[in-house]
């Protein structure tokens, strides 16, 4: 499943996606696929995992699908917000696994710098996948999050943060979505054609 003339773009979240992590071996099964890279994992700081989002797109001209996971989709929500419009045609849509809300009273203080989360529509078809047992995200934020952002959701019975901890090391079953979103982006496509 993939597409050859579509750059995946893996977005990791707060402290990164480990080798037995789904987006690491999405990494490695889905052609032309890459990882943006972070130079703070541990600590992020919005601007600089913006820019380094801004970076990876712009590094290659193909289009791209953004794969991104946790404080990953809430990278991308506020790249799409400052995106010159080159750069935001460029990116087909989005698969938003486990969107963490940055806003919510226990969220750990290192990542606080990310809210508020833009509440703008994303240009680009997107689908948010979360869970109704997630500490990061509560399904009602969630769905908040897809109505905003103008994305489709799934959301998944116990399935926590859709991580290695919570069971989910290859995800083959995300395969899907991604398949859904793809269908979508193909239908826009010649629509619009």
């Amino acid at each position: 499943m993939g597409n050859e003339s579509i750059r995946y773009l893996i977005v990791p979240g707060w402290q990164g996606s480990s080798d037995d992590h789904w987006q690491t071996h999405w990494q490695n099964s889905l052609p032309n696929s890459a990882r943006v890279e972070q130079a703070d994992w541990l600590t992020p700081r919005l601007e600089d995992w913006v820019a380094a989002l801004a970076e990876a797109i712009a590094c290659d001209d193909t289009p791209v699908i953004l794969i991104a996971h946790s404080l990953g989709c809430i990278t991308v929500a506020h790249w799409a917000q400052r995106a010159p419009a080159s750069q935001l045609r460029q990116v087909r849509g989005s698969l938003l696994v486990a969107p963490a809300d940055v806003e919510r009273p226990a969220c750990a203080p290192a990542l606080r710098n990310f809210a508020p989360i833009p509440a703008q529509r994303l240009p680009f078809p997107s689908q948010i996948v979360s869970s109704d047992n997630d500490a990061a995200v509560s399904a009602t934020r969630a769905m908040d999050f897809a109505q905003q952002w103008g994305a489709k959701i799934g959301i998944i019975s116990g399935a926590g943060h859709i991580n290695v901890k919570s069971g989910h090391q290859r995800w083959e079953q995300g395969f899907a979505y991604l398949y859904h979103l793809q269908t979508r982006i193909e239908h826009d496509a010649l629509r619009r054609a």
